[in-house]
């Protein structure tokens, strides 16, 4: 009964929001709740399009600052505009986005919304929803599909681009490897995770647009998506100082969400190694975005994640960096990256099993591991700095990829 009364309480206060956005922010700003309040002068004026016979305008995730990237990337094809669009929450990490708004202006700002929506629809010809999340606040009451609908009837393309989380279904991977953070039995999270995942595998059926991943894992879940490799700069990652040539190497490990990288399967083995004087373990945790070239310049190695069988934002960075990688990763990833690019990711392969032993090793051999860092950042040239992904993009964009 508890939980039927919470549910409803919770629709209740959807409802109330949405009915004071329905009206003009002079008049609801009087009405809103204390918790949905904002500043009327910080609402900003709708975003501008940029030049270019193809505008593109991607919104609203921008993890890691993927939106931006993915929009310069698609800048380098010939006559192509972009801008990325992002919301702000009290958690932001500083990433650089080309249009932004607070939170609380997104999700109860109905003038805002409107004007938002307006000026996508007249001002650009295609459209990228990340993650599957809403990009025009309450102006279709939060409903992701019915904004694709309404843009396609005006006449935009639009594509949808899943970045993990999102798509990924727990159940799918629980089987597939036992290193799975969704093997835990009749966890709240999982099955809330599940449940995102396949409301967003039903819009995906359902408005059958071009669909993009941006780890191959993602195409065991959705495998007419194309690969949209993850791009960064890699001039903000690259030092001069060489990997492991102190006496212990300095081992760093920044998990944004530990449940999902396997930070508790591997840091009881780690933090030993520290305590034996093997390695020198240190551990980020919400480090501003800006700070991390200098923290990975002063590593040697980069521990990434050990239960999703993939490589992401942290071990581009920390390759372009030059850094030494370890990570868990399933032979379907490295499959596929091989197929695509000819090349072989610079990643050591290390489990909650292994780890210890590799680690040991590395310390043990660190010329042999120093020449696997040396590859890091070619391999990101070659992968991730936005050539490939602009490649990616272009039959969406109508583009050829002349790069």
């Amino acid at each position: 009964m508890t939980g039927a009364l919470t549910l409803l309480a919770r629709r209740a206060g959807i409802a109330y929001r949405l009915a004071v956005g329905a009206l003009p922010d002079r008049i609801a700003v009087r009405l809103r709740r204390p918790a949905q309040r904002f500043s009327l002068a910080d609402v900003p004026a709708p975003v501008q399009a940029p030049p270019g016979d193809t505008r593109l305008y991607l919104a609203p995730a921008n993890f890691a600052a993927q939106g931006y990237q993915w929009a310069r990337a698609a800048e380098r094809l010939p006559g192509v505009g972009a801008v990325n669009m992002q919301y702000r929450g009290p958690a932001d990490y500083g990433f650089p986005a080309d249009y932004s708004v607070s939170q609380a202006v997104f999700s109860a700002s109905g003038d805002w919304a409107r004007r938002q929506r307006d000026a996508v629809a007249s001002g650009f010809t295609h459209v990228l929803f990340e993650a599957e999340r809403p990009m025009f606040g309450i102006a279709f009451q939060g409903f992701v599909e019915r904004e694709a609908e309404w843009l396609l009837r005006r006449g935009l393309r639009v594509g949808l681009a899943s970045l993990g989380t999102d798509l990924r279904l727990p159940s799918r991977h629980a089987q597939i490897d036992r290193w799975s953070p969704f093997r835990a039995p009749d966890q709240d999270w999982i099955r809330a995770l599940e449940a995102k995942a396949r409301r967003n595998r039903a819009v995906f059926e359902r408005l059958g647009v071009p669909s993009f991943v941006a780890t191959p894992e993602l195409l065991l879940d959705w495998p007419a998506a194309a690969w949209l490799p993850i791009v960064i700069d890699p001039t903000d990652w690259r030092n001069s100082r060489p990997a492991l040539a102190g006496e212990r190497p300095v081992v760093l490990h920044a998990p944004t969400n530990p449940a999902v990288k396997g930070t508790a399967l591997i840091e009881p083995t780690v933090e030993r190694l520290d305590a034996d004087g093997i390695i020198d373990y240190q551990r980020v945790i919400k480090v501003p975005a800006d700070q991390m070239p200098a923290r990975y310049a002063s590593a040697d190695v980069v521990l990434d994640q050990f239960a999703l069988g993939i490589y992401a934002t942290t071990s581009i960075e920390a390759m372009a960096a030059g850094r030494l990688v370890v990570a868990h990763l399933h032979d379907q990833v490295r499959d596929h990256i091989r197929e695509v690019t000819g090349l072989e990711p610079p990643v050591v392969e290390a489990t909650p099993d292994t780890i210890g032993e590799v680690l040991r090793d590395v310390a043990d051999r660190p010329e042999h591991y120093r020449r696997i860092a040396e590859r890091g950042p070619a391999y990101v040239d070659a992968v991730h700095d936005g050539a490939l992904s602009a490649r990616v993009l272009a039959p969406f964009l109508g583009k050829e990829a002349v790069l």
